[in-house]
């Protein structure tokens, strides 16, 4: 697989500096992959500039959400890598995402080549402290210029990147616990990696900061019983020295930083229990201290300890241990795979080869 690039895409990289500060999402390295879909085939990768795209007003993107996305990081720390994680999983579940919304598949020659072009050129833009990483974002969006309700013929894949620090800036996350607002129920997108899912959680997180809380647990949206996901996080929680988290169901995204959590715990011999887990169970284990430790994770944001759980009638729940052993150790153990200070057992970890330009 190659990619065509743009003489102006390796002028905008030597031009390039860093700021001081890139904080999280907010510092973009100056390229970006695109490739199209029309006509039922998709066309020539391509390596351009960064900068905007043009849309028609109708474009079916802006009016029926045919739109998914990836997070993935690449890591150079300590003179290792670039290295990326689990790459074909992203593609595969990019995949995943596009049926159900209906859109074109992208062969995952060209996911992956789009993603290891990105990273090869910006070696130079990884920052290299731990837990630092250059976070990208593969995307598709639908393209056809009608108003007519169908699925789009025409399409955009693109991949940007981000240098970035850590997700969270503070250290345990408090979280309040959706009682009213749904996130997703059986048979719907909760499943897919499409920005639906997380416009309809941007309410309740607008509540949880004027409640004081950082983020949202959501239920499930039948019962409001069932735990689930926290708006772009998995959940987990350590009770009675086991490790539990929520059994992927169709309401959930299944997390690749969740699955590699769950096998790491597995070869360090932590038992680890995929259930469905009820949040009053949960609250009462946290009382009785059963509950040590629970934390959030996700590409984002890795592994972070939640200390407090609390709902709209102003009850709290604080967790006995929220930097706890098992999540610190699972965290150091993950760092290290990805970063590549550790041996990769499971052939999980890729190094992407470095273009000089």
């Amino acid at each position: 697989m190659s990619i065509k690039i743009d003489p102006k895409a390796l002028e905008a990289l030597k031009n390039f500096t860093l700021p001081e500060t890139i904080g999280f999402g907010s510092t973009l390295v100056p390229i970006m992959a695109v490739c199209d879909y029309r006509d039922g085939k998709w066309g020539e990768l391509e390596l351009l500039p960064y900068g905007p795209i043009t849309l028609d007003p109708t474009a079916k993107v802006l009016h029926y959400g045919q739109e998914i996305f990836e997070g993935m990081k690449a890591y150079h720390t300590d003179g290792h890598g670039p290295y990326l994680f689990r790459p074909e999983r992203n593609a595969q579940r990019f995949n995943e995402s596009a049926r159900r919304m209906a859109m074109a598949e992208i062969p995952e020659e060209i996911y992956l080549e789009a993603v290891r072009s990105i990273v090869g050129h910006s070696n130079d833009f990884i920052p290299t402290n731990s837990g630092e990483s250059l976070y990208l974002r593969p995307f598709m969006i639908a393209t056809d210029e009608n108003l007519g309700i169908k699925p789009s013929d025409t399409y955009k894949f693109m991949v940007i990147a981000s240098p970035s620090g850590s997700y969270f800036t503070t250290g345990c996350l408090s979280v309040l616990v959706e009682r009213e607002n749904v996130r997703a129920c059986p048979g719907g997108m909760g499943a897919a990696k499409t920005g639906g899912n997380y416009a309809g959680s941007l309410i309740s997180a607008q509540r949880a900061k004027k409640l004081g809380y950082q983020q949202t647990l959501w239920l499930d949206g039948i019962e409001k019983k069932y735990i689930e996901e926290m708006s772009g996080m998995n959940f987990f929680a350590v009770i009675d020295g086991k490790l539990f988290t929520p059994k992927i169901e169709d309401t959930i995204l299944d997390g690749i930083t969740r699955s590699s959590l769950i096998q790491l715990a597995k070869d360090q011999g932590i038992e680890v229990v995929e259930e469905k887990m009820e949040i009053e169970k949960l609250l009462k284990a946290i009382n009785d201290g059963s509950c040590t430790e629970s934390f959030a994770c996700g590409t984002a944001a890795i592994i972070t300890p939640i200390g407090k759980f609390g709902d709209v009638s102003g009850t709290e729940w604080n967790v006995s241990n929220p930097e706890g052993p098992i999540a610190k150790k699972l965290r150091g153990s993950l760092l290290a795979l990805q970063e590549g200070r550790n041996e990769d057992q499971h052939g999980w970890r890729e190094t992407v080869k470095v273009v000089c330009y």
